[in-house]
């Protein structure tokens, strides 16, 4: 255990000193201003209410785990995996007296941390941006229903940083795991919209999962298959990625 945790913290250093996160967050804060600044304008400029402070959290949701929170986690892991194998530093970081399965499980458990982080910022300025232009609208089951929200999003984000781990382990440039992940993502979209009927099964789909928890009858069977799919994609994913990462010769 002490020896993934000195590698888990080593990849969590490497990550800090990149300044994604940062950038990541300075984006994130730019939408949740954004979309309040245009709501304030509707309000005042044509008398339309908006959203209150329970819906605008879940409208930078819906947003950033739709396009802004993709698009850094690929960076991120193509900072984590095909970056270190065209710089070769993955063969200097093979060198520690530490397993392959240890070094891949702390990369990726520092790409779920990098998630976990700009979600939970998200959440804390999101719902201070709605509680400070319309506090009235404020309930207890309101926030209930952000913090479940937020914390569900995390589960399909994971799989599709697996897919894209995945991906990294598949193809060593950077720029092509970029691309792929880009086109598969518009790909799967554009798929769960034309077969709407199995649009449960694309993982693209599985980022408004967090839907299905705020229904008014709730879907207990729905929310379970789904989970269930995104569990064998996990897996999956998981498994082939270790497996690619484990047989490659550096």
């Amino acid at each position: 255990m002490a020896v993934f945790q000195a590698a888990l913290i080593n990849e969590i250093e490497k990550l800090y000193k990149k300044k994604k996160i940062m950038v990541a967050i300075i984006i994130s804060l730019s939408v949740i201003i954004i979309g309040q600044l245009i709501i304030v304008g509707m309000r005042t400029g044509f008398g339309l209410r908006g959203v209150g402070s329970v819906e605008f959290p879940i409208l930078v949701l819906s947003v950033v785990v739709n396009t802004i929170l993709p698009l850094f986690t690929a960076l991120v892991a193509i900072d984590c995996f095909s970056s270190e194998f065209s710089n070769n530093m993955m063969r200097v970081t093979l060198t520690r007296p530490v397993s392959r399965f240890k070094i891949f499980s702390a990369k990726v458990t520092t790409i779920v941390f990098f998630i976990l982080f700009n979600l939970f910022v998200l959440f804390v300025f999101s719902l201070l941006a709605g509680f400070l232009f319309n506090a009235n609208s404020a309930t207890a089951i309101g926030l209930f229903k952000i913090v479940i929200s937020y914390g569900v999003s995390l589960i399909p984000m994971i799989v599709l940083a697996l897919g894209i781990i995945l991906l990294t382990n598949i193809f060593k440039n950077g720029t092509s795991v970029f691309f792929v992940s880009i086109l598969g993502f518009l790909i799967l979209k554009a798929g769960a919209v034309i077969f709407s009927q199995y649009s449960s099964l694309f993982i693209t789909s599985q980022l408004d999962w967090y839907n299905l928890w705020l229904a008014s009858s709730f879907p207990l069977n729905t929310i379970v298959n789904q989970l269930l799919i995104m569990l064998g994609y996990a897996i999956m994913f998981f498994t082939a990625g270790y497996y690619l990462f484990d047989k490659k010769e550096y």
